[in-house]
């Protein structure tokens, strides 16, 4: 007859530990993941339009002189900017169209990588993770983006697709 390892001393308990662990990470609900992701990114774009209304005549200013986004004149690029970092962020942390919120967050973002701040790609590219994922897979269940689905499916006598 062998003898038993004592509780805690088998080889395959870290391994088991991991297990659970890698389990309940992966039980995580996405609608958990997403409002964190949806408040992340709005912060970026709130405070960018924050900085820009601070003092608007440097902010036309940095349009002219230093963005230099072609085709489009710096005032009215000013304006437009600042009007999508005032609505989007919004519109993110309600959760109220999240996806084409996103798709125009990561269509601006893009603009600002190619055209203003090419060496900024790190940064750019972390926004651009974040969009993408909101992009694809929604703003999650605590939204209205979901309360609008649910109340669309139900006028409509159907179920909605559980993928959340």
């Amino acid at each position: 007859m062998t003898a038993q390892p004592a509780a805690g001393s088998h080889p395959s308990n870290g391994a088991g530990f991991i297990a659970r662990v890698l389990h309940w990470l992966d039980a995580v609900p996405y609608s958990l993941l997403a409002i964190p992701l949806r408040l992340a990114v709005a912060t970026v774009f709130w405070n960018s339009a924050m900085t820009k209304l601070a003092n608007w005549d440097t902010a036309v200013a940095l349009f002219a002189d230093e963005y230099k986004v072609p085709l489009v004149p710096p005032e009215i690029l000013a304006y437009i900017t600042v009007s999508i970092e005032l609505t989007t962020p919004v519109l993110l942390v309600l959760g109220l169209l999240t996806r084409p919120t996103a798709a125009i967050l990561l269509g601006m973002t893009a603009v600002i990588e190619i055209f203003v701040y090419p060496q900024a790609w790190p940064t750019h590219l972390q926004w651009a993770a974040m969009l993408l994922v909101l992009l694809c897979r929604g703003p999650g269940r605590v939204s209205i983006d979901e309360w609008l689905r649910r109340r669309l499916f139900a006028t409509l006598g159907a179920s909605p697709v559980e993928s959340r």
